[in-house]
């Protein structure tokens, strides 16, 4: 990595976040599109991770995006029903910087520009600061490669911020690997400390307060474990575990729950018509355990079953202190249709039970002590299936002048080296332990792309 490259990059990205940043819409009220509840992968597109496979004497910059779209009728800000709409658009840049033969920087900036008709009815009215929500992260790192040793050393730091959500996060990693290549040891260990401000429903304010809503915290702490070897020619498997640690408020404060038994009075508006009816009794924000603990166990095979097919399978069990007990099997198959054009259709299956604490709408008894009616908690099966398409040519889809030189005075050339496009549909059905009108119905599609360059 030459001085004239590193001076390149600051001018051409540098300008690039700033001017991200300005370019922001006004903040909003609105939860954070991070749901802690969801563990079957289905949801929200979360942020990329830094892409594998890259050149060790390469700058790369990928350009990640898409368009995500849900629709269901158990909103957990009306108590288990209502809409789920929501839309979901999630810029970001990855950029990874090698700075010699040995250690490399990486960044990740982005942010997620969504509309939720859910949200928007924490007050019962439409169209509020609640419809629309930005959040924008930032992920840095440092890794560091001994090659005598076969070690990888890493760490890094990393932000997120919307109007009633902020985190900060440190990460530290390491791997070993044997020296014939054929057996890895990775561990990485992360700590979250987030603060959430407490957006309560409108009729559950106390008289006054305005917007002095006031705040709680939640650390989570991460430990992951992957152990990966080459068992033959055609045959790798690697088997993992990753144990979290959450503690402090796990409960979302907007979120409504209504009781069979209830005495109290609903005190709340009579919604508008594009609402549900009002309940006759009171709701109570959801109350869930300040302490959580996590433990899945998973295993990946990738068999390549000959030069152009190749057979990528994945299972998870999941275990938490909530009740819940989950089952993920998923299935992905690279096909090379040409030497630089790959299609890889794929199909995910997630069962899970329902937490302790859940029960769909009016179904809780004001003697429980913890309660929720967020469907990310209930029992339900989803199927998620899609297509993606690669398309990397040896020498770049194109190439293309940049300002700056280097140090024999040549222009830097950017090249577009990969073209991944991906698109998924995803559907939850509820178990049948609920009744027909109780069931998750949740629906989702999701587009994507990214776009691969190198410096």
């Amino acid at each position: 990595m030459t001085f004239y490259k590193i001076i390149f990059l600051k001018k051409l990205f540098l300008p690039l976040l700033v001017l991200g940043t300005l370019a922001l819409p006004a903040r909003s009220q609105t939860g954070t599109t991070q749901n802690p509840n969801r563990i079957d992968g289905g949801g929200i597109p979360v942020s990329p991770s830094v892409p594998m496979n890259r050149a060790a004497d390469e700058t790369t910059i990928d350009i990640i995006g898409g368009y995500y779209q849900q629709e269901g009728t158990h909103g957990a800000v009306e108590g288990g029903r209502g809409t789920q709409h929501l839309t979901d658009v999630p810029p970001a840049i990855i950029v990874n910087v090698p700075l010699d033969t040995v250690s490399r920087l990486t960044a990740n900036v982005g942010a997620d520009f969504y509309a939720s008709a859910s949200t928007d009815r924490i007050d019962f009215a439409l169209s509020t600061p609640s419809a629309h929500d930005v959040r924008i992260h930032g992920d840095f790192g440092y890794s560091r490669e001994h090659k005598a040793t076969g070690t990888i050393w890493g760490a890094g730091v990393g932000v997120s911020k919307e109007y009633d959500y902020f985190s900060l996060n440190a990460t530290a990693s390491f791997a070993k690997t044997s020296k014939d290549g054929n057996r890895q040891l990775s561990l990485a260990g992360q700590f979250f400390q987030d603060q959430v401000t407490l957006i309560t429903p409108l009729e559950l304010r106390a008289p006054g307060a305005g917007r002095d809503y006031g705040t709680d915290t939640r650390q989570t702490y991460n430990f992951t474990a992957t152990y990966s070897q080459v068992l033959s020619k055609r045959l790798q498997v690697a088997i993992s575990t990753e144990l979290v640690s959450q503690n402090g408020l796990l409960s979302t404060p907007f979120h409504r729950v209504y009781f069979y038994d209830n005495p109290d009075p609903n005190l709340a508006s009579t919604p508008g018509s594009a609402f549900e009816t009002r309940v006759a009794t009171a709701a109570r924000i959801e109350n869930l355990p300040r302490a959580r603990f996590k433990y899945p166990v998973s295993l990946r095979l990738n068999y390549y079953a000959s030069d152009l097919v190749q057979v990528r399978g994945f299972y998870r069990f999941y275990n938490d202190n909530f009740g819940i007990v989950a089952h993920t099997l998923e299935l992905e198959l690279p096909v090379k249709v040409t030497p630089f054009f790959v299609i890889y259709p794929f199909y995910r299956y997630h069962t899970q039970t329902a937490a302790t604490y859940f029960a769909p709408f009016a179904q809780h008894s004001v003697a429980n002590t913890y309660y929720t009616s967020d469907y990310d908690l209930a029992a339900f099966t989803a199927h998620k299936e899609g297509l993606g398409l690669r398309y990397s040519p040896v020498y770049g889809i194109g190439r293309f002048h940049v300002p700056g030189h280097n140090a024999q005075g040549l222009s830097h050339v950017m090249r577009l080296k990969s073209l991944d496009l991906r698109f998924a549909h995803y559907q939850q059905l509820g178990s049948t332990i609920y009744a027909v009108g109780q069931r998750a119905d949740l629906v989702s599609n999701i587009i994507s792309f990214d776009l691969g360059f190198a410096l």
